[in-house]
């Protein structure tokens, strides 16, 4: 079966995790962050074989490195989104493979990237992908992990060149603002792309059942002649209900952005 083409983004923004494979470390000691951090900043201030500056592949608003897997905010720029990460990818899989004479993949097969097409979203991501490493048990303040963009919004500096684009960000919010938002603990209900099932989440059939024996539909793509309202009350029961929205969206029809935001 053909692989689904990714959701483009209108704003040509998007939230991207790249993860080890099987869960794998994909960063062991310091050298590693450093390095994947230093592929970051070349592609948004690459240069050709002289020193001359290009134009930038891609921009970035916030990055997040944690033990096995990689959060991004990215913009397209002079080079897809898929270019852009391939070689992130293959660069960070040369360095890893040859410091610890690995073999096989690094990387989960596909990375994962959903479209940011509005502030609010764009602002929610900001949040979590900062708060990952309090979500995790890394630390208790955004501002003490070392391996994420806030302290470039910060300015306080953690040994790593400036990667991200800041400032339009903070056209838009003040620092104080942003500060105050991003230290506010996201609803664990919030709704970011799921990588995983989890233990909660339904098969198909699963799905299929609770849409018909609930609503009565005999089709999941038959909610597409709903109402906005009636669409969007199913969508959120079928949400809770442990629906993943890849899932919904796959099974329906309709489109991830427009599950999301139901």
């Amino acid at each position: 079966m053909a692989r689904r083409a990714r959701e483009t983004s209108g704003t040509g923004i998007y939230h991207v995790m790249l993860r080890g494979i099987n869960r794998q470390n994909i960063f062991e000691d310091e050298e590693d962050y450093l390095r994947f951090a230093e592929l970051l900043f070349m592609m948004a201030f690459p240069t050709n074989d002289s020193g001359k500056p290009l134009p930038p592949r891609c921009f970035f608003y916030a990055y997040c490195l944690m033990t096995n897997h990689v959060h991004l905010l990215i913009k397209e720029a002079s080079e897809s989104l898929s270019a852009v990460i391939k070689r992130i990818g293959v660069s960070y899989a040369q360095y890893y493979n040859k410091k610890y004479i690995h073999f096989g993949h690094l990387f989960q097969d596909r990375f994962k990237s959903e479209p940011v097409n509005d502030y609010a979203y764009f602002f929610t991501l900001l949040r979590y992908i900062h708060q990952n490493p309090m979500a995790a048990g890394l630390t208790k303040d955004v501002a003490r992990y070392r391996w994420s963009s806030w302290s470039e919004y910060e300015q306080t500096g953690n040994g790593i060149q400036t990667i991200c684009s800041t400032k339009p960000v903070l056209s838009r919010m003040p620092l104080n603002d942003l500060r105050e938002l991003v230290n506010d603990p996201l609803p664990k209900n919030t709704l970011i792309l799921d990588f995983d099932s989890g233990s909660n989440m339904k098969t198909d059939d699963e799905l299929r059942s609770f849409l018909f024996s609930s609503f009565g539909l005999k089709h999941p793509i038959d909610l597409q002649f709903y109402s906005r309202d009636s669409m969007n009350d199913i969508l959120r029961k079928a949400k809770e209900y442990g629906g993943s929205i890849r899932q919904i969206s796959r099974l329906t029809g309709i489109s991830f952005t427009i599950v999301r935001n139901a």
